[in-house]
């Protein structure tokens, strides 16, 4: 059945707009018309979601353009020695510079070059920046830490208060007054029955964990849907309308970011990688999918990304080189 319109549009809808996009307009890429024509039919918001992703397109192809033009010849060199092994001859600078492109784009499309985001912060009451932790007091005397690179909004109306998750994470500890307090993020809710807890947006899912007291969580924001209720201790993680178990989990290590520590145990490197590129002003790519399933666990000081990396590196043995002063590439 076609979901209405009306429903929440989920990260991965808009990856894939991005990814018509790309077809459409970066070098080298051919539109398969007939298959973007079924998705454009297949849901009645990918369409407007399509319109969006061309309308920033449109703001940003002259500084995109610019920025490409500037740092063409880093870019082409670093992909031409990527490509040496599998080359037969030299490619002239047309080839050069259309791969450039193309990496610009993807790096656009994957987090770093991203309009799309800046506009959305339009919608933002409070923000942080890469790196940047922020705690705050809202109008009800709640606080709040927000995580790097993260953004929310902030809805109180007399009848209830609502946190809207933008991107990013939070943790929240919330003040009793009698008024529902609401966070929602990527089309779930989590509902406060009196507690200290974090929402986490990651890219495939949305993860509550919480520090003490207890959470009622929903995949969906209808009142109908099944909920599960988390104590000390516990997380639970959705996404696209499906909400998965509860599991047991170190809430201090999970929170441990407000004292400026990430810590993990028995994380995938890719999800490491992740979390460490909200502490670095740039973008982290990671081009092994055999690496990204490797397995980290440590503590580590996320005010230095770099020095993150170093250790990483030391573990487990990848590359890496950072590209613009604004990529870290990992293979």
């Amino acid at each position: 059945m076609t979901p209405p319109p009306t429903a929440a549009v989920s990260t991965a809808q808009e990856q894939e707009a991005w990814r018509w996009l790309l077809q459409r307009h970066a070098p080298d890429q051919t539109l398969d018309e007939p298959a973007f024509q079924r998705w454009l039919a297949a849901d009645p918001r990918h369409p407007q979601l399509y319109a969006q992703a061309e309308a920033v397109w449109r703001l940003s192809a002259e500084p995109a353009a610019r920025l490409a033009e500037e740092e063409s010849d880093a870019l082409a060199g670093y992909l031409a020695r990527l490509e040496a092994p599998r080359r037969t001859r030299r490619r002239g600078p047309a080839w050069s510079l259309a791969l450039a492109a193309c990496l610009l784009l993807a790096l656009w499309t994957g987090g770093w070059w991203q309009p799309a985001r800046w506009l959305g912060d339009l919608r933002a009451d409070h923000v942080s920046a890469p790196g940047q932790i922020r705690e705050l007091t809202l109008a009800d005397g709640s606080q709040l830490v927000l995580d790097g690179d993260s953004a929310l909004a902030v809805h109180f109306d007399g009848r209830q208060r609502r946190i809207e998750l933008l991107r990013g994470a939070a943790s929240f500890k919330v003040l009793r007054n009698g008024l529902p307090f609401v966070v929602r993020a990527e089309g779930g809710e989590v509902r406060v029955l009196g507690t200290e807890f974090e929402v986490r947006r990651l890219p495939r899912e949305t993860r509550v964990t919480v520090a003490s007291g207890q959470v009622a969580v929903r995949a969906g924001e209808a009142a109908d849907l099944p909920q599960a209720v988390l104590h000390a201790g516990q997380r639970v993680a959705f996404a696209d309308g499906r909400l998965a178990a509860p599991e047991a989990v170190d809430s201090s290590a999970a929170l441990a970011w407000r004292q400026g520590w990430l810590a993990f145990y028995q994380a995938p490197l890719g999800e490491v990688l992740e979390r460490l590129g909200d502490y670095y002003p740039g973008r982290i790519i990671l081009l092994d999918a055999e690496l990204a399933a490797r397995r980290v666990t440590g503590s580590f000081p996320s005010a230095d990304p770099h020095a993150v990396l170093d250790s990483l590196q030391a573990l487990l043995g990848f590359r890496q080189r950072e590209l613009l002063g604004r990529v870290i590439v990992v293979h």
